[in-house]
């Protein structure tokens, strides 16, 4: 059976997959998939409905009930989760930890993997996560597990958040960073773990273009 025309790009927090997920989109003409903001996004109606992780009657409702959808806006993915837009809201370290939390939910994964699946189903997609090409999309064509040191990953993240106008700390945001890897790889469900036909990458001494770059070229040798 012939492999799905899909891109996986996994690995931990803060390893840059978004970003290099979407140029990479942009460079091969694939629609982007960023899951990581769809466990957020869940993550954050739990929190802001102060609803029980495990109140399985509750959290039916919300997952029945919830509206989200990633909207492509200049370049960039927007997150909107029941009608407003919380792609800001939605990026803090806490809430990375949070959606560690939630991601472990097997209810919670259900409902987005079969989401995830209906959408790559589509073909001609980046999706970028940490258990994409193991478990969402295990045939797809091209799989890639996208890593760096815990160390570069929080510069990485304290600029970007920086950026946006938040106050962080980096002493901290390494800490979130380094329980965030250990609540993922040590889960029960769907750990963080590469996929074992992926393709490793060490990003932590390369730019995001030859990231970029190696990744399209790789495609093409596939293609």
């Amino acid at each position: 059976m012939a492999a799905d025309r899909i891109v996986t790009i996994d690995g931990p927090s803060g390893a840059g997959k978004s970003t290099i997920s979407q140029l990479l989109a942009v460079r091969l003409g694939f629609a982007y998939l960023d899951t990581g903001a769809m466990y957020r996004a869940v993550g954050l109606k739990i929190e802001r409905t102060a609803t029980a992780c495990d109140d399985s009657g509750a959290l039916a409702r919300l997952l029945d009930g919830i509206d989200l959808q990633l909207q492509a806006a200049g370049g960039e993915t927007r997150v909107i989760l029941d009608g407003e837009d919380v792609s800001e809201a939605i990026r803090t370290p806490e809430m990375s930890m949070v959606a560690s939390r939630v991601s472990a939910i097997p209810a919670v994964r259900e409902k987005l993997t079969a989401l995830q699946r209906e959408i790559g189903g589509r073909g001609k997609v980046v999706a970028e996560g940490r258990d994409m090409g193991t478990v969402v999309f295990p045939r797809a064509a091209w799989k890639f597990f996208l890593d760096a040191t815990p160390e570069e990953r929080a510069r990485r993240r304290v600029l970007q958040l920086r950026e946006n106008g938040q106050q962080v700390d980096e002493a901290e945001t390494l800490a979130l960073i380094i329980d965030r890897d250990r609540a993922d790889s040590s889960r029960a469900l769907a750990p963080l773990k590469p996929a074992e036909d992926a393709m490793i990458i060490d990003s932590s001494k390369m730019t995001i273009d030859e990231v970029v770059a190696f990744m399209a070229r790789q495609v093409a040798t596939k293609a």
